[in-house]
């Protein structure tokens, strides 16, 4: 990390996210992505099928999103559990903490669909709601191909209201966004390496992907402050309720 310690836990808790550069170097990145083409043609066919969503189940190239990569393949699995991530987690969060999921995104080009603003936080269903979500990037990642918006501060003012959105992925998104919003967002570019981490509060959003031949892949560690309690059966109803709507849609 080039930056010290003290000023991204500092970052971390005055804005709710912080960017660091070259988290990993460029041959580490090169394994991912190829580890990532491996477990497309290797393990997506034998994985539960609501485990990968495509913006169009007939078109493969527009597959956009795999969950619990970690449960599913070994290397992901000890990436995951390392101590780089880990060790990051517990400083941001101020103590121990519990992996929850490893995914990977994606917004393909052209059929990049905009992530709606959101709290990730309303999805985790925690208490108290202490959580960080680490995102990967594997590709260069600007306005045109859908970077990641922020609001500053937000994860100071608690929940936001959300209402239901049809976009694949994240069902639900703040429903009062304004204008007001916008004006503070804060667009993090991003090249293959650098890691972007915010807490389960921070308010977030994407564009679409506008590029007509730039993929925009991440890798998404999500960890749970340990003292955060989950309730599980409001998580399984949500799940269950959000794969039969995927189903429905083909998107599975």
């Amino acid at each position: 990390m080039v930056q010290s310690t003290q000023n991204i836990k500092q970052s971390f808790d005055r804005d709710g996210f912080v960017a660091i550069s070259s988290f990993l170097n460029s041959f580490q990145i090169e394994q991912v992505q190829k580890r990532i083409r491996d477990y497309v043609h290797n393990v997506l066919p034998y994985i539960p099928y609501n485990h990968a969503f495509y913006e169009d189940k007939a078109r493969p190239e527009t597959l956009k999103h795999l969950l619990n990569i970690s449960h599913h393949d070994p290397i992901f699995g000890r990436m995951f559990f390392s101590e780089p991530f880990v060790d990051l987690a517990e400083l941001l969060l101020n103590g121990p903490v519990r992996a929850s999921t490893l995914q990977w995104f994606n917004k393909p080009p052209t059929t990049g669909q905009p992530t709606p603003p959101h709290q990730d936080g309303y999805y985790f269903m925690l208490e108290p709601n202490e959580a960080l979500t680490m995102w990967l990037a594997l590709d260069s990642v600007d306005n045109e191909n859908g970077c990641v918006r922020y609001i500053g501060g937000s994860h100071l003012r608690g929940i936001r209201p959300h209402a239901h959105t049809n976009t694949l992925g994240f069902s639900q998104g703040i429903s009062d966004y304004g204008d007001d919003d916008r004006a503070i967002e804060v667009a993090m570019h991003a090249q293959p390496g650098d890691l972007l981490v915010h807490h389960s509060l921070t308010i977030h959003r994407a564009d679409g992907n506008n590029s007509k031949d730039r993929s925009r892949q991440a890798l998404g560690f999500v960890y749970f402050a340990r003292r955060a309690q989950e309730d599980t059966v409001k998580q399984e109803a949500y799940q269950k309720a959000l794969s039969a709507e995927m189903a429905a849609k083909g998107k599975l």
